[in-house]
């Protein structure tokens, strides 16, 4: 499951009502062997040899570790520690040596983090003073392997999970760099924590967007975090920056896209992409002998996604969309242009069904089945008039196979974070929209695998999809607010007044666990095309009801249909209505 752009899912995440607390892999950052990239560029690495010594004060919950040398930690990373002494009472040995989240960074050679037992609750500390025991300085056979010192070994630095727009004080993360350096200048950044991944047999490769790229061993368990791919055995040429990773099914050639080239190893390209050997995870060396090599795309400023179909895997770059085709020995892989005008507007907006591609881009939809055309949209203005532009890294689109469905969620104008949906039926050619804030979607899976698409939300939670009628976010679920609404309708193109004297409803409560299930119907009429529609009778359906009667005069009416009753589901058919020609009084 892809998560956008989560700092990470601290804690259990919820599938269908089970709570699952090992379900963590990838989403709070990863380890390293050797050395940690920093994201935010503070600096390049992070030594796994630092010595540390502890304080504490009696009576708080909260330690701080006192670094031997610059830690270029951040709020938010977590930081194992190992070798550590008891600091004396409840502060133990085993209660340093785990991981912790770091709270607070008051100076570059201290951080702070809240005492608990063993991997459970918070703990006051009951010892009195401060306490430091002396480090034992490493020897030099120490290697960072957890030697003589107490070691802090860390994690990739949290991401940024909103994007940070203009210059001026403030734009930056603080203590970027050294007072008055370029790099402690306020700056502009539009690169949230988005993360790709793919399976490489049970496996997984995982890449941190313009960041490392990691690998994850099924078997050794999910206690077991990923490590670099260049410290793999073996690891040959490996890329070491990357915009996205992804695993060609049909030939196993795993591909690394905008990342380095293996002439300038550490250095990004944006438009490189690059494979390796085939079945190969550590082999990246281009030769005579091996199906390696790279290729590097023409137009366009960034490779902003890649997407796999059932027989090519399509690359977008900022302007252009390229085709990448399997050819065999000697090329491995061509590529070209199919379209030079289209835009994309996140990583996650791209939406594969079959050998048809969905994406959003900047104030259109555009679809692929062979060549690249522009969605005709109904609510187009409605979607793009209310839009914050400054954050559409965080569109995430979805498929619900079920229904033909292709959903994206986007964050309105006055929102920073999702808070919104668009829906585009592709079955039946019709659009709708609604209020939901979900952060990444993965559709069902067959074969008794996933029943139910699965979404993650804001809130740290996953959730089963279009199961039950109820929102089940809320304890005791809550009902949800649904309906239907036509658009203005009128006879003699509005130059007549009409006469609105019956409805015939057609509605079905099928599948409702409700015992007593309602809607209601909403009719308005107004007089004039640019005023209100101020006038409208609320009829209550219910599974007996056969007609309603009316008396509304005007010249358009609507029709709204909707239900907020728990355990409810309808379907709305064809209803009917008694009108008739008539005066204004």
């Amino acid at each position: 499951m892809e998560l956008p752009y989560a700092e990470g899912l601290v804690g259990s995440v919820t599938l269908g009502g089970d709570v699952y607390s090992s379900i963590s892999v990838s989403v709070t950052g990863l380890q390293a062997s050797g050395s940690v990239t920093s994201v935010a560029n503070t600096q390049d690495t992070v030594t796994f040899s630092d010595d540390v010594s502890f304080s504490a004060t009696d009576g708080s919950s909260t330690i701080t570790a006192t670094i031997n040398a610059a830690h270029g930690a951040a709020v938010g990373q977590f930081v194992t520690f190992e070798n550590a002494t008891g600091l004396g009472g409840n502060i133990t040995a085993g209660v340093l040596n785990q991981e912790y989240q770091i709270t607070a960074v008051p100076s570059p050679t201290t951080f702070t983090f809240e005492a608990r037992q063993a991997g459970t609750s918070i703990v006051n500390i009951t010892v009195n003073g401060q306490l430091s025991p002396v480090p034992v300085v490493a020897n030099a056979s120490d290697t960072g392997d957890g030697g003589d010192a107490i070691e802090a070994f860390y994690q990739i630095e949290p991401g940024l999970n909103t994007a940070v727009g203009g210059p001026g004080w403030g734009s930056g993360t603080w203590s970027r760099g050294s007072w008055g350096s370029a790099s402690n200048q306020p700056i502009v950044t539009n690169q949230l924590r988005l993360w790709s991944h793919d399976n490489f047999g049970e496996d997984l490769i995982i890449n941190v967007r313009d960041g490392g790229i990691y690998y994850w061993d099924a078997s050794a368990g999910l206690s077991t975090r990923a490590v670099a791919l260049s410290s793999l055995p073996g690891a040959n040429a490996t890329p070491t920056v990357a915009t996205q990773v992804l695993v060609s099914d049909r030939d196993r050639h795993v591909l690394a896209f905008g990342c380095d080239p293996q002439a300038t190893p550490g250095v990004q390209d944006p438009l490189t992409i690059r494979f390796s050997n085939q079945e190969s995870l550590t082999d990246w060396a281009a030769t005579a002998t091996n199906s390696a090599g790279e290729l590097r795309l023409g137009s366009g400023s960034e490779i902003v996604r890649a997407v796999e179909t059932r027989q090519q895997i399509l690359v977008f770059t900022d302007t252009t969309l390229y085709a990448m085709q399997y050819l065999g020995p000697p090329f491995t892989f061509g590529v070209g242009s199919i379209s030079e005008s289209i835009s994309i507007l996140s990583p996650n907006a791209v939406v594969a069904v079959d050998d048809n591609v969905f994406w959003m881009g900047n104030n259109e939809f555009y679809a692929y089945s062979g060549r690249v055309e522009n969605l005709p949209c109904s609510v187009r203005d409605y979607v793009f008039d209310d839009f914050n532009f400054s954050q559409a890294l965080k569109v995430a689109g979805g498929l619900n196979s079920s229904n033909n469905e292709i959903w994206w969620f986007y964050p309105s104008a006055s929102s920073e974070t999702i808070d919104r949906y668009v829906v585009f039926n592709y079955g039946e050619k019709v659009w709708y929209y609604g209020t939901l804030a979900r952060t990444a979607w993965l559709d069902r899976i067959d074969f008794g695998v996933f029943e139910y698409p699965i979404a993650a939300a804001p809130d740290g939670y996953l959730y089963y999809q279009e199961i039950g009628f109820d929102d089940g976010s809320t304890s005791p679920p809550s009902p949800i607010s649904a309906y239907v609404q036509s658009s203005p309708i009128d006879i003699g193109d509005g130059e007549q007044f009409m006469f609105v004297s019956r409805m015939l409803p057609d509605l079905s409560f099928k599948n409702s666990t409700n015992l007593s299930p309602t809607a209601t119907f909403t009719t308005a009429v107004r007089n004039y095309q640019q005023g209100p529609f101020s006038v409208s009778t609320n009829s209550t359906f219910t599974p007996d009801t056969e007609q309603f009667f009316l008396r509304l005069r005007g010249r358009q009416m609507t029709m709204r249909v909707g239900s907020d009753a728990l355990e409810t589901t309808w379907r709305l058919g064809l209803p009917r209505y008694d009108v008739r020609p008539d005066g204004r009084r």
